[in-house]
Formats: C-alpha cells, structure tokens, sequence
C-alpha cells in the first residue's frame, strides 16, 4: 500500500502538460475549423460519418474526437460522441452564445507569434511585436477583434445594462470609448429606447459597429467618433462614459491620461463604467485575472493588469469620487463604476 509520502511525491506531469499545451490548442482549433461540434450537435455521433461530412480520414476524425474527449470538450460512450454542456453552449454554430470565432483572433500569427518571442519580451520588458503601440490604428488586429468577440459580450452587456439601470428608461447620453464591435453601447440603447450613444475608435472598427447597430434596429440613437481616444475631442454632458477592455492596454500615466478626459466629459453627476481584469492585490489570484498580465507583456509595450487599488489610486487622481467594484456572474472580469 503506498504511503501518504509516497502518493504525494513530486512528478513532471505538470511539466509535460504545459510543455504539451500547444496540441491543445491546435485540437480545439482543428475541432471548431471542421465544425466537428456543430455536426455532433445535430447528431452525427460517430467517426466515420463525422469524416465523411468535413472531408476528412475517418482515423484522423477519431483520434481527433478521442483527444477532444480526453480533454473535456466531448463525451464518448460505446463509440458515440456527445457534446459536453459547454461545448453545447460555447462551440455549436447554432448556439447564439457560440465562440468559435474568437479562435480567429486568439491565435492570429501576430499573437502566438508573440508568444514564441516571450524570452524577449521578459528581458525587454515589453512586446517584441511591431504592434505594442496601442495609440496607433492597427486595423487587421482591431477589425478582427471586434468581428469575433460578440458572442463573449452577451452576459456582460447584460450586467452592465443592469448596473447602470436602462430597464427604467430615464434619458441618458453614453460614451463608449474603444467601442469595437459596439455591443456594450448597443445594449444599453436596446434596453432603454431613450438611450442615445455615440461610439468612439478607429474609422474602419466603427464600420462594424454601425453594422452592428443597425442590426439590433437602433441605428437612429447611435452616433460615432473616428479617431484616438486620447486626442480627439469627446463631447460633454454624459451621464456614463463605457470603458470596456482598454485600460489594460496601457500604462498608469496613460490611463491617468483618458481618465481626466472623461472626467471632463460626464456631467456632474456622470459616471464612468470600466470593465476590466481586475487581480487580487497578490497579483496571482484570481488565475485567470491575474494571468493576464502575462497577456499583457506578450503584446503591448506597457500594459499590465492592473489591482483595485491601483485603479482607485489612477482615477481619483483625476477627480473622481469613489470607484465600486461588481464582479460580472459567471465571467472572469470585473466591472467598476467610478462616480464624479
């Protein structure tokens, strides 16, 4: 019988899985890019007709669907595939929660490329990448961003809409600056038709949100601005100021930087809603919160995740009052509302 000391002794396991991480990778990949869970999802269980429908070798379909299984992605029971709850959810087409897309972006050759030169980045401090920059337009990475990540707004939008209380329908003027695909402003003016908002950010990114906009049938309360958010002019007079996913590009003196700028564009009692990473204050919990500093390092010249008090510190040197913190149901990011 093994001992306690024994069953507990160090191996490499961990070591070899990380290492092994990659294959992964390329597996879900490979699964979303033949469909593999949308044709499970409509009933087609097993390997040889799942082959016959993508085009592909029936032994390359079940070692494929096997190594999926392994990890978490599908069920197997006497040779038949099922998706799993959340493959259900997050990788079947037909799925209005479906994140297949968002593989497009998370693994572009820039990124991953990024990734591979992380010695580099660790020793210079900052991305070994020609796009660390992130004042300046870069269309291939911003077009395809906000044309994956949609699906991933749904629940947030959601909250968000609720914190800032759209069900009531009190007029209300909102600023979505780095809108990108426009759905956390869209949001809001669906849930309150007296909503008006303008999205801010680079000229060939708003093309999709006003795509967007005019999707969700709200095109007459959406109004842009092309350009940086930190040099041109932002208007006054809002009630909320959405910040989603982009101080964490940047460093705290640039964040300091936006923030006396939408200070100034809320009214008096404005609010700015900032949706973020947010770690605990020993910088590696929550993982996923705190890994994404690493995120960081990899692809900008000096963005970081950033602690609660590091945000509170930044944004009431710019005049703002009191920032509360709301962590997003079931969603690894964070929402801050900060009041003038």
């Amino acid at each position: 019988m093994a001992t306690s000391a024994q069953t507990n002794r160090p191996t490499p396991e961990r070591i070899f899985n990380t290492l092994n991480a990659y294959q992964q990778t390329a597996a879900l990949k490979t699964g979303i890019e033949l469909g593999i869970f949308t044709l499970i999802g409509e009933g087609v269980g097993t390997s040889a007709p799942l082959a016959a429908k993508v085009g592909a070798a029936e032994r390359g379909v079940r070692i494929l669907c096997d190594y999926l299984t392994i990890h978490g992605f599908l069920l197997k029971d006497n040779g038949q595939y099922a998706l799993t709850q959340e493959s259900t959810i997050f990788l079947n087409q037909h799925s209005p929660a479906y994140m297949g897309g968002v593989a497009g972006f998370l693994l572009n050759d820039e990124l991953v490329g990024n990734f591979r030169e992380l010695t580099a980045a660790v020793k210079k401090g900052k991305s070994p990448g020609v796009h660390g920059d992130n004042e300046k337009p870069n269309d291939d990475a911003w077009v395809a961003f906000a044309k994956s990540m949609v699906p991933l707004t749904v629940p947030i939008a959601t909250y968000i809409s609720e914190l800032t209380g759209m069900a009531a329908g009190k007029a209300c003027k909102i600023l979505d600056i780095a809108a990108g695909h426009g759905m956390y402003g869209i949001s809001l003016a669906r849930n309150n038709p007296n909503a008006q908002v303008t999205a801010l950010d680079w000229p060939n990114v708003l093309n999709v949100a006003k795509e967007n906009a005019q999707a969700a049938g709200v095109t007459n309360r959406y109004s842009v601005i092309a350009g940086n958010a930190f040099e041109v002019e932002l208007g006054t007079g809002y009630d909320f100021v959405l910040l989603t996913n982009f101080f964490h590009h940047f460093n705290q003196e640039t964040c300091q930087k936006l923030m006396k700028r939408v200070h100034a564009a809320l009214k008096p009692d404005g609010k700015a809603v900032t949706l973020e990473f947010v770690p605990n204050e020993d910088r590696v919990t929550p993982p996923m919160a705190a890994g994404f500093s690493m995120i960081m390092l990899a692809n900008t010249d000096e963005g970081d995740a950033y602690t609660l008090s590091e945000y509170e510190k930044m944004f009431t040197k710019t005049g703002f009052a009191k920032t509360t913190l709301y962590a997003v149901p079931e969603m690894p990011q964070q929402v801050m509302i900060s009041e003038k």
